[in-house]
């Protein structure tokens, strides 16, 4: 399985996500130098490749193996409308750790991911509801939380 998302710069949307997820940039197949090398030699026509197209990694994978591929894919077009999906970081524990260790560890999260470009739409602080998290966007306004 791979999540394919449309983005207009796949190199600085790899450097977030990957640190967002604690994921690495993906290393071109064996043997070759590039992605966009890789894609020559198995026959892609260099009329499909926008310029600058694979010189860099534009996807990221899990280095422990379990979860998905994601590949950036660069379009024209800018993102217009709220997701219909996004991605819940669950970093605080699960309900089984107390909300102020979870609270911290959230807060520890948004900081971090902050200084690799996300903005903070919201944070959700709600003790009775046993709730700390964080409604953020990525650096191309992608909306995920932070729980």
């Amino acid at each position: 399985m791979q999540l394919t998302i449309d983005c207009s710069d796949p190199q600085r949307m790899v450097a977030f996500w990957a640190e967002a997820l604690g994921y690495v940039p993906e290393p071109p197949p064996g043997g070759h130098a590039t992605w966009r090398a890789y894609w020559a030699a198995v026959g892609v026509p260099e009329e499909e490749l926008p310029a600058g197209a694979g010189d860099v990694p534009e996807s990221i994978i899990d280095p422990a193996g379990r979860g998905p591929r994601v590949w950036f894919q660069e379009v024209p077009e800018p993102k217009v409308a709220k997701n219909r999906w996004h991605f819940d970081l669950k970093v605080g524990g699960g309900r089984d750790v107390p909300l102020d260790v979870r609270a911290q560890r959230v807060k520890a999260t948004v900081e971090r991911l902050v200084k690799a470009g996300a903005t903070v739409l919201r944070i959700k602080d709600e003790p009775d509801m046993g709730l700390y998290a964080a409604a953020m966007q990525d650096p191309e306004g992608n909306e995920f939380d932070v729980v």
